[in-house]
């Protein structure tokens, strides 16, 4: 039978992971799962010189609004009936959550697709591709319109 004890929701904050929250959690309900809530904050990239003069926000500034976003990520109704767990790191998306994913035995992890098309695909690549590809465990991945999640 398939147990699921861990699930994995990366998140980044878009309308598309807000979709695949309501799979994780279905899933962590059916299975009395806990779900794991990660935000992977892509440290900034050297600015151009023209932006020098607006400073950016610090590592600190950016971890807290990460916990700040995770912590109201889940409606308040589900947040008294699910065993959620908040976590964030810095790195390339990616990476982070196949990472975190091994290192944390996570069962399934669940996250949203952009559905971006091609031009953007083939220059920005495919966060929730890479992780199908290199992932050790399961991936749902759902898609931000289309066919509705129903519960029974």
């Amino acid at each position: 039978m398939l147990a699921l004890r861990n699930v994995l929701l990366p998140t980044d904050f878009s309308d598309a992971a807000l979709r695949a929250t309501d799979y994780a959690l279905e899933l962590c309900g059916r299975f009395q799962a806990t779900l794991h809530l990660l935000h992977v904050i892509e440290d900034p990239v050297i600015y151009l010189p023209m932006f020098e003069s607006y400073p950016s926000p610090t590592r600190e500034q950016f971890e807290i609004y990460a916990r700040d976003r995770l912590e109201n990520w889940v409606a308040e109704d589900d947040r008294g009936t699910h065993q959620i767990k908040i976590h964030w790191l810095h790195g390339k998306p990616f990476v982070e959550i196949v990472r975190f994913a091994k290192d944390s035995d996570i069962d399934l992890i669940v996250m949203g697709t952009h559905g971006r098309g091609l031009v953007q695909h083939m220059l920005m690549g495919s966060v929730a591709e890479k992780v199908v590809r290199k992932a050790s465990c399961p991936v749902l991945t759902v898609h931000p319109e289309g066919h509705q999640f129903v519960h029974p």
